[in-house]
């Protein structure tokens, strides 16, 4: 039966971002996946795998989201960069004047970072009717898949102490013995 849902789904071209629903179908099966790794084993490899399953299912959801149909990378061209000619613009005599700081109300901060926080879902377009794909998705989950695999060291070698000290790995086992309670 799942599979006749998969199957019908992958010509559904009208989601999320106009690419379909079949990925982000395999995307929670093996979030699922993880997820049954981790509760229902007592070893602590496959708990580790469980969650290492469902830490990939995750940022291959952010990564399949921050596609943009027909994005390109946000580079700059000069085309992109407007040109200010001499004493026009909104830094033009910032050398003639002392430096001030200017404190934005709380109103005005709350405004601006609502702004910005929509702007990070969108995609922007510039002056040459370009479209640039947003990058923070993408630097968010290299930076989660650095933490990932620190962690996912990190505990290997917890669980190879864990081995050495009282020869198993398995939580019931350790459980018995007392070590856990």
């Amino acid at each position: 039966m799942t599979l006749i849902f998969a199957t019908a789904s992958v010509s559904d071209t009208s989601s999320i971002g106009g690419h379909g629903t079949f990925h982000y179908l395999l995307i929670m099966a093996l979030m699922m996946t993880g997820i049954y790794l981790i509760l229902s084993r007592s070893n602590m490899i496959k708990s580790i795998i469980g969650l290492n399953m469902f830490q990939v299912a995750v940022i291959m959801f952010y990564v399949s989201m921050g596609r943009v149909e027909n994005g390109t990378a946000p580079i700059l061209k000069s085309e992109d960069i407007p040109a200010h000619s001499e004493g026009h613009g909104e830094h033009a005599d910032e050398h003639d004047k002392p430096a001030t700081h200017h404190v934005p109300s709380p109103k005005t901060l709350n405004a601006h970072s609502a702004k910005k926080e929509a702007s990070i879902s969108q995609p922007t377009k510039s002056k040459a009717g370009v479209v640039y794909s947003n990058p923070l998705p993408h630097v968010l989950m290299l930076t989660a898949i650095v933490v990932g695999v620190a962690t996912t060291a990190l505990a290997l070698s917890l669980v190879v102490r864990i081995n050495e000290h009282y020869g198993t790995i398995e939580e019931d086992e350790l459980e018995d013995i007392g070590v856990l309670t």
